[in-house]
């Protein structure tokens, strides 16, 4: 190893005590002795505090008086050199130690802090060679070694050189411990690291902090969270890091509301907060939306003053971000000094979410003008923004601009750019860059599976699935999810459950998602009793269901009119307190009405603070069905003064309960108004209320309107008209619109009852049987009506004129019974 030269920098008097001229007077032994230990004091003195220069000197003066120096001069100096990681100094002190002989370089000492040094500067090839030179190993030289694997993550060669320790008759420490144990969970080595466990126990070093710490966090990476815990709640003595190390465990395994916990118990032990502290918390309720427990986070980091660096500020964007609050995420990405590409690229994110697609730009744009560099972060960003707002112009923009960086090698860039081209309904592009890729990793494959799942485009995406598979690439749970998905939304249920069946054929374990397209799908495809079949044995395996899969189920609940089913997964979202956000209240409201309990209905409506327009919709719907026209009407005006515009579904509902109501004024007034005011473009349904409206209120305007509508009339409103004529006895208009009716719905049988009985009305009875022969003639049938109820877990179903129930006498007996009592209700 060749020598740099030393540094000559002249000592000062006060620095250390000058030896007498060796020609004029000769030190004694015992003299010679106080100086070389008066020497070694200010070089270890000076090493220690990182004055390496002093300390480097003061060895160029011992060096020039002559004196003998020892290893413990160097490995002093050494010891300077690893405070101050000083990886040049240290290899010419290394220089001068093998210039000394090899005998002086071979003592145990000097081995021992060479391998240390190294170790701490994490120069891999220096410490591997000279350690495996090192005739006398020690526990420092063995922890040095085993401290470098583990630090620079080659945790395999950490615990096999921790196994050779050991098996070489050493016992590890304190310090040996906490990095095998963090090898263990970078491996996921449970198994190992419960071995180590018991290694900790039999040598006594469960009660060290340190030690108990790194188990925390073995258990934590490994997702042992009962073991983690056991070993937190034993612990005597508890530090920052240990609370920092269980509530990590619990937000890297998802369990974020444990998370919160452990965060509010740390605050009553009265432990102050560190950065990863705040960081681990406020990533928690990001990802559970708790807004309130989120800016409490905020608070309490202001107030430690940990809010000023780069990682707890971006912490804050994200968590604003997640939970919709762009404004504030604004304030807290203007309040930052230095802003990094992580900063920027969050922020961009965030209007993403918020699909601002002209804020994203002139942030990029601010990005840019700052000096920084789009990276792959930033392309993906602005490549899903003009995918969310189906801007071709920017995503082909972005395209090129990728292509020109030389980004489109990049798996996660690529696959923004086809699912662009997806979303902007430009399939055959997105496969043809698809195509053009020269690699293409699993994501990417599931990336345009996806694109034609949700395109419902069943053949293609079993095509593509198939594909991938000669192409060497097993799907996954994702490309699994995206088959079935496609399947259902093309109708093909049964072919959906095979697949969801051959999944663990292939060894793919459904997860929640696949959980959840399934409930969602059949319930779309009208298989309710099954997509609640799902959601038991989803729950059977362990899988908690998310707001998605809850509302879906409702969903299932709401078609099926369980109200007893939908009150047991009331039950199950207050037990499990999952965060009743406005989608999943909208859906409990919904279901709550047209299960039959809008009193219920309108307590979850109440419960929520912050109401945004769909809520307002469910309950104005549940109102308009139940006749509660009033209430309905109120809830809409309650709903501008908080200053929310209605939307298109919002006038349709409360036009439904008008006209339920019969309450033309109100109709017409809120009709006008809807165009006028609210600039709401009439559609269809809007024109079918008033139509209908007007129709069985006897009013001929009807038809002016109709006549008078910027599109042609649907069954609906035809079906509307032919109410109206019964009520004018307009028979000729009645048949004519009962002819138009049969080539709408060919098999509608409530049309040809309609005129029917605008026939029966008018005493046609040659015309109601003519009509009734031409029914029977046609093989059109009239539809029974059908009812049920469910008491306990048994569903009654009841169809008009059917005697199989075994209590029908009873039933039909009690029927009896009410109507006479509603005749003589009548005639009071």
């Amino acid at each position: 190893m060749s020598s740099l030269q030393f540094p000559t920098t002249p000592l000062t008097p006060s620095s250390i005590t000058k030896s007498p001229n060796p020609q004029t007077q000769l030190p004694t032994p015992k003299h010679h002795q106080i100086l070389y230990n008066s020497y070694f004091k200010h070089i270890s003195i000076s090493s220690k505090q990182g004055n390496l220069q002093e300390a480097v000197n003061i060895l160029l003066e011992l060096d020039s008086q002559h004196f003998e120096i020892g290893a413990d001069v160097y490995g002093d100096l050494l010891q300077g050199c690893v405070y101050d990681r000083n990886l040049s100094l240290g290899k010419q002190i290394h220089s001068r130690i093998v210039k000394k002989g090899e005998s002086f370089a071979k003592n145990d000492y000097i081995e021992t802090k060479l391998v240390v040094f190294y170790a701490k500067c994490d120069q891999l090839d220096d410490v591997n060679g000279l350690f495996s030179k090192v005739v006398e190993k020690n526990v420092f030289s063995w922890a040095a070694v085993i401290g470098v694997y583990c630090r620079m993550g080659l945790f395999e060669k950490g615990l096999l050189t921790f196994v050779e320790m050991v098996e070489s008759g050493f016992e590890g420490d304190n310090f040996i411990i906490p990095n095998v144990l963090k090898a263990c969970g970078g491996l996921l080595l449970v198994g190992f690291g419960k071995g180590v466990h018991g290694y900790v126990i039999k040598m006594g070093f469960e009660d060290c902090v340190f030690v108990a710490s790194s188990l925390v966090d073995m258990y934590g990476k490994c997702g042992a969270l009962e073991d983690a815990r056991k070993v937190f709640d034993k612990m005597p003595e508890r530090n920052v890091v240990t609370w920092n190390s269980l509530m990590v465990s619990y937000s890297q395994n998802g369990m974020y509301e444990e998370a919160v916990r452990v965060f509010a118990d740390m605050r009553k032990e009265d432990v102050q907060p560190t950065v990863v502290t705040m960081v681990s918390f406020l990533s928690a309720t990001a990802n559970l939306c708790a807004v309130e427990e989120g800016k409490q986070g905020h608070s309490i980091a202001v107030l430690n003053g940990l809010d000023e660096g780069n990682i707890v500020g971006t912490s804050l964007i994200n968590l604003y971000s997640k939970t919709g609050l762009v404004k504030d995420a604004e304030k807290v990405f203007r309040k930052m000094v230095k802003k990094d590409v992580v900063a920027w690229n969050l922020m961009v994110s965030c209007y993403v979410q918020d699909k601002d697609i002209e804020k994203t730009l002139n942030l990029c744009s601010d990005m840019l003008l700052n000096g920084l560099k789009f990276d792959s972060v930033t392309m993906t960003l602005i490549a899903t923004g003009a995918g969310d707002s189906q801007s071709l112009k920017l995503g082909k923009e972005t395209h090129c601009q990728c292509i020109r960086n030389n980004l489109m090698s990049d798996m996660a860039v690529a696959s923004s750019i086809i699912d662009m081209y997806a979303k902007c309904n430009k399939i055959h592009e997105a496969r043809r860059v698809f195509s053009s890729l020269q690699t293409k990793d699993l994501v990417l494959w599931n990336t345009l599976l996806a694109a034609y799942a949700e395109l419902g485009s069943s053949g293609e995406t079993l095509k593509l699935f198939y594909e991938m598979q000669l192409e060497g690439i097993p799907p996954n749970v994702v490309s699994w999810n995206s088959v079935i998905l496609a399947l259902l939304k093309n109708g093909q249920v049964s072919e959906a459950m095979v697949s969801f069946s051959e999944m663990e054929l292939f060894g793919v374990e459904a997860n929640l998602i696949t959980h959840t397209i399934l409930i969602t799908g059949l319930v779309q495809n009208g298989y309710v009793d099954e997509a609640i079949t799902i959601f038991v044995e989803m729950q059977e395996k362990g899988i908690k269901p998310n707001i998605v899969s809850i509302v879906g189920v409702l969903s299932a609940c709401k078609n099926r009119a369980s109200l007893q089913l939908g009150k047991a997964i009331h039950g199950y979202v207050l037990r499990h307190e999952m965060h009743m956000n406005s989608v999943l209240a909208t859906s409990m409201v919904d279901m709550y009405a047209k299960c039959g309990n809008i009193t219920q209905s309108r307590k979850v409506f109440d419960t929520i603070l912050v109401k945004q327009l769909p809520l307002y919709n469910a309950i104005i719907s549940g109102y308009a069905l139940h006749g509660c026209h009033s209430e309905a009407i109120t809830i809409f005006r309650e709903l501008k003064n908080e200053g929310i515009n209605p939307d298109s579904i919002t006038f349709t509902n409360v036009l439904s309960a008008c006209r339920h109501c019969g309450l033309i004024n109100e109709g017409i007034e809120i009709f006008v108004s809807m165009v006028t005011k609210y600039d709401v473009v009439p559609t269809m349904e809007h024109y079918g209320c008033v139509v209908s409206l007007l129709s069985k209120c006897g009013k001929f305007e009807a038809f002016r309107l109709v006549k008078n509508m910027p599109f042609k009339p649907d069954s609906h409103i035809l079906g509307s008209l032919l109410v109206s004529c019964r009520e004018h006895n307009e028979i000729d208009i009645a048949k004519h619109l009962t002819e138009n009716l049969s080539k709408l719905e060919p098999d509608n049988s409530g049309n040809y009852t309609a005129l029917s009985n605008a026939y029966a009305a008018n005493e046609m009875w040659d015309e109601v049987s003519d009509l009734r022969s031409l029914m029977k003639e046609k093989g059109i049938k009239k539809n029974p009506g059908c009812s049920w109820v469910q008491i306990g877990k048994e569903l009654h179903v009841f169809v008009a004129s059917d005697r199989s129930n075994s209590q029908s006498d009873e039933i039909y007996a009690m029927l009896a019974l009410l109507r006479a009592e509603m005749k003589a209700y009548v005639n009071l």
